[in-house]
């Protein structure tokens, strides 16, 4: 509890006004995927690899507030105000099909969230047999929960551009926005998407954001370009690429960016993918926890111990406040 109340100490001096956090769409990409034998009957992905929760976790970070469950009303309520507190508006639910446990998460992720007034969409993940015409149906279903923005994921994977043409037609003309991940804007305006993000910060770094907004624009195409801290999933299997923090200079650099891109909205990897080491979610000071030592983010902007746990929610909200204060120059602007 001391914890949970220092975190929130840190990041209140960060709250945007409710006029400032309605402008301008800033989206952390969100896992409700965690679970715990506190709540549940397993440690699924915290276990990824192999691991042995809780003291041995498939992430080089490890929670502040634990090893927790994505079910647990606790934990959505103290996440939700996290994720306000840093002046993000919306979160892009990972969602892996009907009747998966992203699934069935929804709707507490839902309720959840309409405490804190931030808004939900889904970011449509590539289940088996995912198809157009299967999203077109699983996006009327989900519609009917509220949401009207999508994010699908690996969207040409295997599927021609054209193939997504007749069932974003359809869907716009219900007032649902989808966006395409992909760096290749014609791509997207193929499959008369609405917009495009990124998602991949390791290979869709700082340097390439202006590129892919200037061409996205330029076909009529919102940008929705992702920054993220860092890369490391080194304890959940990938060893090979690798993305440093480097004390928070990697999130400055991609945040300007992607203002200077002119996006025209900002999306988040992540806030919480602990396997991937991309969340923004505070993380524990360093410590050895059995066998195992995890890193921390001590340094990050010269910040140390429960402060540094904070430190990119602190940071979050501040360049949220700058891009909402940035004159829009994309689809949306003048």
């Amino acid at each position: 509890m001391k914890l949970k109340l220092v975190l929130i100490a840190f990041v209140a001096a960060f709250v945007l006004p409710a006029a400032a956090s309605a402008q301008r769409t800033v989206s952390a990409f969100y896992y409700p995927w965690f679970s715990s034998t506190l709540q549940d009957d397993d440690y699924a992905h915290w276990s990824q690899g192999g691991h042995d929760p809780p003291m041995d976790i498939a992430s080089v970070y490890y929670p502040a507030i634990g090893v927790y469950s994505s079910k647990s009303p606790v934990v959505l309520d103290e996440q939700m105000q996290e994720i306000v507190q840093a002046g993000i508006n919306e979160i892009a639910v990972s969602w892996w099909g009907l009747g998966s446990p992203e699934d069935l998460r929804l709707q507490g992720v839902i309720a959840a969230a309409a405490q804190t007034g931030v808004s939900v969409a889904v970011h449509i993940e590539p289940y088996a047999g995912r198809t157009p015409a299967t999203v077109l149906s699983d996006i009327e279903h989900l519609h009917t929960l509220g949401i009207s923005t999508f994010y699908i994921y690996q969207a040409f994977n295997g599927i021609d551009p054209t193939a997504w043409t007749a069932t974003n037609d359809l869907l716009h003309a219900d007032g649902i926005t989808t966006y395409a991940e992909t760096s290749l804007p014609g791509q997207a305006a193929t499959g008369h998407f609405s917009g495009l993000y990124t998602y991949d910060i390791v290979t869709w770094g700082a340097a390439k954001l202006g590129r892919i907004c200037r061409e996205a624009h330029k076909v009529g195409l919102l940008c929705a370009p992702s920054v993220g801290p860092g890369y490391d999933a080194s304890r959940a299997g990938d060893k090979i690429h690798h993305v440093l923090r480097n004390d928070g200079r990697t999130y400055d650099s991609m945040w300007r960016a992607a203002i200077a891109a002119g996006a025209d909205e900002v999306t988040i990897t992540s806030f919480n993918e602990w396997q991937e080491g991309t969340q923004i979610e505070p993380a524990a000071p360093p410590a050895r926890r059995g066998l195992y030592s995890y890193g921390s983010y001590n340094g990050a902007w010269g910040l140390y111990g429960l402060q540094a746990g904070a430190a990119y929610l602190n940071r979050t909200a501040y360049w949220a406040k700058i891009y909402r204060q940035t004159e829009p120059r994309g689809l949306g602007g003048p």
